[in-house]
């Protein structure tokens, strides 16, 4: 797997994820990247931000839509 840059442009386009509690709980916001896709904590805009490759988010995505996680 290639390796993700680190580095977040300041332009990244982050999203609240759709399943998303509203109710301070668990908050999540995901940005495209170049080289697949980065989570990170709403309450924490400039905490960790964790980094996907695209074969790992889609199947990330698959097994949560499944019910599998």
């Amino acid at each position: 797997m290639p390796a993700i840059d680190p580095q977040l442009p300041p332009h990244a386009r982050w999203r609240t994820s759709s399943h998303s509690s509203t109710g301070g709980g668990q908050c999540v916001e995901v940005a495209d990247a170049p080289a697949g896709t980065w989570l990170r904590d709403s309450r924490d805009p400039q905490g960790a931000v964790l980094a996907f490759g695209h074969a790992a988010w889609a199947a990330f995505v698959e097994a949560a839509s499944g019910g599998r996680l």
